[in-house]
């Protein structure tokens, strides 16, 4: 299985299948998250994040394109490219150095940075849905594949 749909009717829900992804991912990992503005990428972000350990709040790194948190067993990189002006940015910025063996980078808006990141385990796309969202999950390799399975049970 390489693909799955799930149908979130609100923020709560969001939340919750950010929650559900922290307990079945493993570094490394990286994650696209794609939707229009306000579709609920960082909402899904702060659930993944605050499950993982982090106490604090999650917001968007809007204006400074990643915030790094520090969690045990694991380095999760939330990066917003939504401003990124040049591609080349993301070069001056060491960003190959983020993706590591021990990292999990969930970037919002990758199409921004095309050409400089790596291919994503899984692509995390929210739309509009009526009053709810319609979040689509595919998975782009081997351990990708393994969290859609893992979600599915």
């Amino acid at each position: 299985m390489t693909d799955v749909k799930i149908f979130l009717e609100n923020d709560a829900q969001t939340v919750e299948i950010g929650q559900k992804l922290a307990q079945r991912i493993r570094p490394p990992l990286t994650l696209y998250l794609t939707g229009e503005l306000g579709a609920g990428k960082t909402t899904l972000s702060r659930g993944l994040i605050q499950s993982l350990g982090h106490k604090g709040a999650v917001k968007s790194p809007t204006y400074t394109l990643v915030e790094p948190y520090e969690l045990p067993g694991v380095e999760v990189y939330h990066f917003d490219l939504y401003r990124l002006a040049d591609p080349e940015e993301l070069e001056f910025m060491g960003i190959r150095d983020y993706f590591s063996d021990t990292s999990l980078c969930i970037v919002e808006w990758p199409d921004r940075g095309q050409g400089l990141l790596p291919e994503a385990d899984l692509h995390l796309h929210l739309a509009y849905s009526g009053a709810g969202r319609e979040l689509n999950i595919h998975a782009g390799s081997e351990a990708g594949r393994a969290v859609i399975e893992q979600l599915a049970e």
